[in-house]
């Protein structure tokens, strides 16, 4: 079980409503990542509570429906908080939330990375190693994702973008580029802002947050090359820890073609009973 030494005080703009969101992070000794919102039932962040993958992922309380068949307590935009975990192995930690949106900070795990460590994290017992009893995989189309044992962990993600430097490309993750993962920042078409706007979503993006996408190039410099597909990696970190096992603790080799987080959470569904524990 990993926590972290005291509690964390942050605070900022969510990416779909723009509403500032205050977050209290308490250690905790249960060994799961409970999520409390806007002072409501708490629910535990895990495969089994995603209720929506639909341009973030959502968790929320299946033991609270509204009379409409609604979600009375729901968190969306989780993964990078979830990703930031993963990378440090935290997995026991009470989450108060004032709305129901993460915020969104950088658009990537950087500034979770960074107040978890100044917090301190606390290692209660050794972390154990994973693989899987046999492959697990998905294939829908041009989408695939196909997790393999191996003897480490490694990712290779490709994308398939209409877009100059997207255009089926691929980035691998083997621990070595693990800073350039966590400090990815999300994305998308400048092109299609406005019209995500008038539907009620992307209300919160700025250039500080996101990197916008341009028929040129970008809205802003690149942190590292393809920085759009490590991004996606990250997500896949969020989205697979949701298994309660941090990918880094899984000696797999995980291959994805042009997937998202409906993919993710699916595979994650499917790997959740295929996991087993190295002796």
């Amino acid at each position: 079980m990993v926590t972290i030494s005291k509690d964390i005080n942050t605070e900022g703009n969510t990416l779909m409503k723009n509403y500032n969101c205050k977050v209290v992070v308490k250690p905790s000794d249960l060994g799961i990542i409970r999520l409390f919102v806007k002072g409501g039932k708490p629910f535990v962040a895990n495969v089994g509570n995603v209720i929506s993958t639909e341009h973030y992922v959502t968790l929320g309380s299946r033991e609270h429906r509204t009379l409409l068949g609604g979600y009375k307590y729901k968190a969306g935009l989780c993964e990078h908080f979830m990703a930031a975990c993963a990378f440090l192995r935290i997995n026991s930690l009470d989450v108060y939330l004032s709305e129901e949106e993460f915020p969104i900070f950088d658009g990537s795990s950087r500034e979770w990375i960074r107040l978890f460590k100044e917090a301190g994290v606390k290692d209660i017992k050794k972390s154990e190693k994973y693989t899987v009893s046999e492959p697990v995989y998905y294939l829908n189309g041009k989408t695939s994702m196909v997790i393999l044992p191996d003897e480490d962990l490694y990712i290779t993600y490709s994308v398939n973008y209409d877009h100059k430097d997207l255009r089926n490309q691929w980035v691998s993750f083997d621990k070595k580029n693990i800073d350039e993962i966590i400090e990815a920042r999300t994305f998308g078409f400048y092109k299609d802002l406005k019209k995500y706007q008038i539907l009620g979503f992307a209300q919160g993006v700025n250039i500080d947050n996101t990197l916008g996408l341009t028929d040129e190039g970008y809205t802003v410099d690149l942190r590292s090359d393809k920085e759009p597909i490590k991004h996606k990696i990250l997500d896949l970190f969020g989205d697979l820890y949701q298994t309660g096992i941090s990918p880094l603790d899984m000696k797999c080799h995980i291959l994805v073609k042009e997937a998202g987080h409906a993919v993710h959470i699916k595979v994650a569904n499917l790997l959740k009973d295929k996991l087993v524990k190295i002796k």
